[in-house]
């Protein structure tokens, strides 16, 4: 194993209420009620389109007659908000100093929008902790589809296989099995263990601190 690859939402960091926040000041204007934070759990993690796809049907919009124009306001709101009370997860940056000490290289890999990917892991880890940062960009097809993992095994000059793959989501962990990498599920994220098993996780992470022993024993 040489390489880390993390997904950013559920995974790093607790991001439901810039989400949240961001996509119900477009919605209130359309006359629709606010959604609970709770609900962005299922509503993230296919990219900021579909977020507000999910956003819309719940609201009321079952038609999504509002998309093309909510979809462009969230993107206007969301990149001056991204890091609206984001949190990383208790032990995560810890953990990742010590894989940077061990030599491994780190890479994020998010379907959020590249621009506030960038923003939102600058924010909470500098510049200078992880070797390769990718978000939603054009070119590239967003997960489940494996392009963006193996684009940055080949950045790094590694085999898929030996790469982790982490993440908190189905999205993640079709993501980490089509890209042929060893693919581990995070308890703390936004999705249960039943859908990390379901989905063919080879390992479950209970917290941050777990994936360092799992990268060692692998």
């Amino acid at each position: 194993m040489k390489a880390c690859i993390f997904d950013l939402d559920g995974t790093l960091a607790n991001t439901l209420e810039s989400m949240a926040a961001c996509a119900n000041r477009i919605i209130e204007p359309m006359g629709y009620v606010p959604l609970p934070t709770e609900n962005f759990r299922y509503y993230a993690g296919d990219g900021a389109k579909t977020l507000v796809e999910r956003v819309l049907r719940d609201a009321g919009d079952k038609d999504l007659l509002h998309l093309e124009e909510a979809y462009q306001a969230y993107r206007e709101i969301f990149d001056k908000d991204c890091t609206y009370k984001v949190v990383v997860y208790d032990g995560m940056t810890e953990t990742l100093r010590k894989f940077k000490a061990m030599g491994v290289k780190l890479a994020v890999l998010s379907n959020k929008p590249h621009v506030q990917t960038k923003k939102v892991i600058y924010s909470l880890f500098g510049d200078d902790l992880f070797d390769w940062v990718q978000g939603q960009q054009d070119g590239i097809e967003k997960k489940p589809d494996p392009s963006g993992a193996l684009k940055i095994a080949e950045t790094f000059g590694v085999k898929p296989e030996e790469c982790m793959y982490v993440g908190d989501t189905n999205v993640d962990m079709m993501t980490g099995n089509r890209a042929g990498m060893f693919t581990v599920g995070v308890l703390w994220g936004f999705r249960d263990e039943k859908e990390l098993l379901a989905n063919h996780a080879h390992a479950l992470a209970e917290k941050p601190e777990d994936l360092i022993q799992l990268y060692i024993r692998k």
